[in-house]
């Protein structure tokens, strides 16, 4: 029985147009995403954080103190991928670990003096970033706020709409 040709040229794309690249949301927001975290990378390698750990250092800002499970939670990561991160924070002396008396198990990350001292470069790292993106604050704000309701409505969908995406 003779193998079925498929064709690969793009006239047998018809009707499959949203498979084109240029299409693609994720692409997107994923093309976007790199940028945003190459460009924080460089930036931020003068105050000797890395991304992850200056979105770690936004949480504690906003808190001063918050247990590690906390701080999880509202980066969405689990708690073994923000733990080693505390870890290197420790060791540089911007937070400090804490056990809460009576339960051992749950540690508290606290901001150290160190910690807040960078915290107005860290601010003009992110006001450079915001200005590189070329959006006006209302534009800003506007993508901002879409993409946190993309971001709330794909973590929400019920499972066979995940399944299904």
């Amino acid at each position: 029985m003779p193998k079925a040709s498929v064709s690969r040229s793009p006239a047998s794309n018809r009707g499959l147009d949203n498979l084109r690249l240029d299409r693609q949301l994720c692409f997107a927001l994923y093309a976007a995403t790199h940028a945003m975290a190459r460009a924080y990378r460089c930036e931020l390698a003068d105050v000797g954080l890395t991304y992850a750990q200056y979105l770690l250092m936004l949480v504690l800002w906003e808190q001063d103190e918050a247990s590690v499970s906390v701080v999880a939670d509202t980066l969405d990561l689990d708690a073994a991928t923000v733990s080693p991160l505390v870890k290197r924070l420790e060791a540089t002396g911007l937070v400090a670990r804490l056990r809460i008396a009576g339960d051992d198990r749950i540690v508290c990350v606290k901001v150290q003096p160190k910690g807040w001292a960078i915290r107005e470069r860290v601010a003009e790292v992110q006001k450079r970033i915001a200005c590189r993106t070329g959006l006006a604050d209302a534009a800003f704000e506007r993508l901002r706020t879409t993409l946190l309701e993309v971001a709330h409505r794909m973590n929400t969908a019920p499972p066979r709409e995940r399944r299904r995406a």
